[in-house]
């Protein structure tokens, strides 16, 4: 079982942006950050970990479930639940 991985891998596998890259370019601009600290795409993500992520005027704040290398298209929302505001 893996104890954590990349945030920008994360945020792929997890389903929550697309691609790596797209990711990557997020934490560089400094629109993620996790428990309230901006972060580098090579973070190690851990579970209970706050993430939010900022897409234009929309933040999304979830909380992390569970950090898998391979998770199928449907199982992708286990690893984490959206938190309200």
């Amino acid at each position: 079982m893996v104890n954590c991985m990349r945030i920008d891998k994360f945020l792929k596998v997890s389903r929550i942006i697309k691609r790596r890259t797209v990711a990557n370019d997020a934490c560089d601009a400094s629109h993620v950050k996790v428990n309230g600290r901006a972060v580098k795409a090579s973070y190690d993500v851990k579970v209970g970990d706050i993430i939010e992520i900022t897409f234009g005027e929309k933040t999304l704040k979830i909380r992390v479930l569970d950090v898998k290398e391979v998770v199928r298209k449907n199982d992708a929302s286990a690893l984490y639940e959206v938190m309200s505001e």
